[in-house]
């Protein structure tokens, strides 16, 4: 029997074929975000929120759709790798490099060793077995130092920040899941010979995993400099999108034959790009990120369906909180540790541990490897606590590392002028005292006030300061053509009608795009209230000009932040 391509989707993800399941995965998931960020909640938990609606609530993801769906998976987390990539440029690392590494170790192993030490004593209570007991716990503890990128990014991104606590979370959660694969690859292996599983020899594994790092890291080179010989040959911005997205989805493709995680090469992509081109991998990075949206939004909807809540046990409850508050413990001490003894700044040392919580891909993929290699009560039992704790910290981690940039004075500090456009009004940049003639003055006296004045709008009003017209350069050069009558010319017999105006409460943005379609310089502004009133004027390009400054104004002060705050 032939199945048509619609059946077999179908039969790919249950009973919603792919094109219907990415709608409600999208729509949900938008709708989602909007509402929690109206409630001042990052949006990635209310994604998160509709994934655990659509799948374990209403079960239309089910456990099959989710495996489906893999490939798309890993090209989420290898988007997420290369954006990260983008960040940690050769600067970033010359200036804060020696910090990033002493607070990578500190966290990651305090995370370890606090997780090993609560999660074995509460496994030996149950199973009354000590090596069982120790080589759950130093699985757990391996997987616990692993940090999610994806929404502590997404964190950051959404709020605009900048500034040393960003840079050190940016690098931290990169380089996160190299350490995170080390240890795993230790406690695994150390596990297996508590249990007398082991196959192969301590030695011989860490070279695996060293081969395995090194070897994730050239291919994400490699194709970081195949990508960059070829946007050395093009300039529209569609080819530069296809041979960036064509570059990651090799990356990724190889990774999965491989068997590999899309987050490390993926990220040394970025880094490469990033380094090699510095100046030009700026706009092809933002076309990225316009791209990007709809594939974050559903990867974080995939996340929230993960979660069954029905599998918990009673005494599961007890190992997923000596878990997560361990593995809270370890990440916000041994952050604390290591930025005090690597003279980080004191936001850092104070903030950065609440940033690392989130848990999901990584984490993930671990138990579920770690599921695979024990047999399968002790499998399960990893997988519950690791997937109902990321869950947790999925939920409550994206709002920790909110509270944590804004305590450190860094959200905003990462706009661009298209952001400030978007949150200004029509009052926050306007010329409130512009100059303005009276209707009924004279050509000399209006020659006085332009004698005194460096403008070229000049705004005519009435006794009552209301706009009756506009004079302009070139409407003062016309009355010197016509000498005979300038003499007795006033103002309002020469000024130009309005030809449009605004209020001061109107959206810039929307006011912006008003002049550029009747292609205006300037444009008065008026009181709200109806009466016409001359308020201020906006000009077009001294408006770019302020938001420019301001926005070179933020990131100076974010960049300088280290130094003020150390």
């Amino acid at each position: 029997m032939v199945h048509s391509p619609v059946n077999a989707s179908t039969e790919v993800v249950g009973h919603l074929n792919l094109a219907l399941l990415f709608g409600l995965v999208i729509l949900g998931g938008a709708f989602g975000a909007r509402i929690f960020q109206k409630l001042h909640i990052p949006q990635v938990v209310g994604c998160i929120i509709v994934g655990i609606l659509l799948g374990d609530v209403f079960g239309l993801i089910t456990p099959e759709t989710i495996d489906a769906l893999e490939p798309f998976t890993m090209f989420a987390l290898g988007l997420i790798g290369f954006m990260i990539g983008a960040e940690l440029r050769a600067d970033v690392f010359k200036k804060y490099g020696k910090q990033f590494f002493i607070i990578l170790f500190s966290q990651g192993i305090g995370a370890f060793l606090l997780v090993m030490v609560g999660t074995s004593v509460v496994m030996w209570f149950v199973t009354g077995n000590l090596f069982t007991s120790i080589a759950i716990g130093l699985v757990l503890g391996a997987i616990a130092s692993a940090t999610a990128p994806a929404a502590t990014v997404n964190v950051l991104w959404e709020y605009k920040t900048r500034g040393p606590l960003t840079a050190a979370v940016l690098a931290v959660v990169a380089l996160d899941d190299a350490l995170a694969l080390l240890l795993y690859r230790g406690a695994a292996t150390g596990a297996k010979a508590l249990m007398g599983t082991s196959q192969n020899s301590v030695l011989s594994a860490t070279f695996l995993l060293l081969a395995e790092i090194v070897g994730t890291i050239m291919l994400g080179f490699l194709a970081g400099v195949l990508l960059y010989f070829l946007l050395k040959f093009v300039r529209a911005e569609d080819k530069i999108l296809e041979f960036a997205l064509a570059s990651l989805l090799l990356v990724v493709g190889i990774s999965m034959i491989l068997k590999i995680g899309p987050i490390l090469p993926a990220m040394a992509l970025g880094i490469t790009i990033a380094n090699l081109m510095p100046r030009q991998s700026k706009g092809t990075f933002k076309l990225v990120e316009k791209f990007s949206p709809p594939i974050y939004v559903s990867f974080f909807v995939l996340a929230g369906a993960h979660m069954e809540f029905g599998r918990i046990g009673p005494w599961m409850v007890a190992m997923i909180t000596v878990y997560v508050l361990c593995r809270a413990a370890g990440k916000v001490v041994g952050s604390w540790f290591g930025a005090r003894h690597s003279g980080a700044p004191a936001v850092v040392r104070k903030y950065l541990g609440i940033c690392l919580l989130p848990q999901a891909g990584v984490a993930i993929g671990l138990a579920i490897l770690a599921g695979q290699q024990f047999n399968r009560d002790l499998g399960h039992t990893i997988i519950m606590v690791v997937m109902t704790a990321t869950f947790l910290m999925e939920i409550v981690g994206p709002v920790l590392v909110k509270v944590g940039v804004k305590k450190a004075g860094e959200v905003g500090m990462n706009v661009t002028e298209e952001d400030l456009i978007k949150t200004y009004k029509v009052k926050d940049v306007m010329d409130a005292k512009p100059t303005s003639i009276a209707q009924d003055l004279s050509l000399q006296q209006i020659l006085e006030v332009f004698s005194t004045s460096q403008s070229v709008y000049y705004p005519v009003i009435d006794a009552q300061s209301r706009i009756t017209g506009i004079i302009t350069i070139p409407d003062i050069k016309e009355m010197f053509a016509n000498r005979e009558f300038a003499g007795w010319l006033l103002a309002c017999d020469v000024a130009e009608p309005v030809r449009d105006k605004t209020t001061p409460n109107k959206p810039l943005e929307e006011a912006m795009e008003q002049m550029r379609r009747y292609d205006l310089e300037s444009i008065p502004v008026v009181s709200s209230d109806g009466s016409d009133q001359l308020v201020g004027v906006l000009d077009y390009r001294k408006t770019l000009r302020k938001i420019s400054a301001e926005v070179l104004h933020r990131r100076k002060i974010a960049d300088e932040m280290a130094v003020a705050t150390g």
